[in-house]
């Protein structure tokens, strides 16, 4: 008897499905997360639609005009534009504007970083200082300017009774035309000092302590530390906080209109004050509209030069 083995071949393996190369769609959980999203945005979105994109627009129209509140605009083209390049009030503005931003801007930067890196140290009563120096944030303006209208008195105020102490003379304060807007700045620096802290505080908690402590046991000391690892890690704050002071400074109004109104002699005269004169003392109101286009445009211009900075920075990093 033979006995016959048979060689059985492996059986075929089966294909595999092909792959799919469409993209997937989004489950449900996500378009819920993007549904929520939008209704959360809602309020924020119909807030900046009617109180600044429809203003915007309409300023943008108004600047053509010859509008007086009581008649209905007349089209003028260009001639409000024309008429911002002749007027000297207009020019003062300008230049006080951007003089106080320049004052104020960088100062306030550097010593809200200086404050919000002493007070992110575990130090005694780091909260109380914390809201202290948020405190004048949250006050309204006008109580601030007042307050500081007595400090500046030339005659009775607490700032002249200081430099006496000191065996210096009594400044003008707000008095004198070349000490008038250095004072609006140093107002316009300690009220916003809080909420750039604030900022930098928060930025402060998002350096990764690992990187800090990798420098460390490499040997570098506190300002190594500072310059190559903290101060990358802030560059997102520091364009936030730039821009927001950008915006701050050149719409600063009501401290001009409670201490100086523009004066002494138009030297605290700014673009925001200048534009209410025009709109509400003149009712020339097409030509505060071109005005307002005008600072738009300028405020833009400031931040596109950070944002250019920012981002040159970056690319060197």
């Amino acid at each position: 008897m033979t006995l016959s083995t048979e060689v059985q071949s492996p059986a075929p393996k089966a294909d595999k499905p092909p792959l799919s190369t469409k993209k997937r769609p989004a489950n449900g959980m996500i378009r819920a997360q993007r549904r929520a999203a939008w209704i959360l945005m809602g309020p924020a979105l119909l807030n900046i639609s009617l109180f600044l994109g429809l203003p915007l627009i309409l300023a943008f129209a108004l600047s053509f005009t010859d509008y007086g509140f009581f008649a209905a605009p007349k089209f003028i083209g260009i001639d409000n534009y024309l008429e911002l390049f002749a007027d000297s009030d207009f020019h003062v503005s300008v230049v006080n504007t951007i003089v106080y931003t320049l004052m104020v801007v960088p100062l306030a930067m550097a010593l809200a970083l200086i404050v919000a890196l002493a007070l992110n140290m575990p130090i005694r009563a780091r909260s109380t200082f914390r809201v202290m120096f948020y405190i004048p944030v949250v006050t309204a303006t006008v109580s601030v300017a007042t307050v500081w209208l007595w400090i500046l008195n030339p005659n009775v105020g607490l700032a002249n009774e200081i430099l006496g102490l000191f065996g210096m003379p009594p400044s003008r304060w707000l008095d004198s035309p070349d000490t008038s807007l250095p004072s609006l700045a140093m107002i316009g620096i300690w009220q916003g000092l809080g909420a750039k802290m604030v900022i930098y505080l928060a930025a402060l908690q998002g350096v990764n302590p690992v990187l800090v402590e990798a420098a460390r046991l490499d040997g570098a000391n506190k300002w190594q530390i500072f310059w190559n690892v903290t101060w990358p890690s802030l560059g997102p704050a520091h364009f936030f906080v730039f821009v927001t002071s950008i915006i701050g400074s050149f719409q600063v109004f009501d401290l001009v209109y409670v201490t100086t109104q523009g004066g002494p002699a138009n030297s605290t005269r700014v673009l925001v004050y200048d534009v209410y004169q025009n709109a509400f003392s003149g009712l020339h109101l097409g030509y505060a509209s071109a005005e307002s286009v005008f600072m738009f445009i300028l405020i833009a211009v400031f931040i596109a030069a950070g944002l250019r900075l920012q981002r040159s920075k970056s690319d060197d990093n």
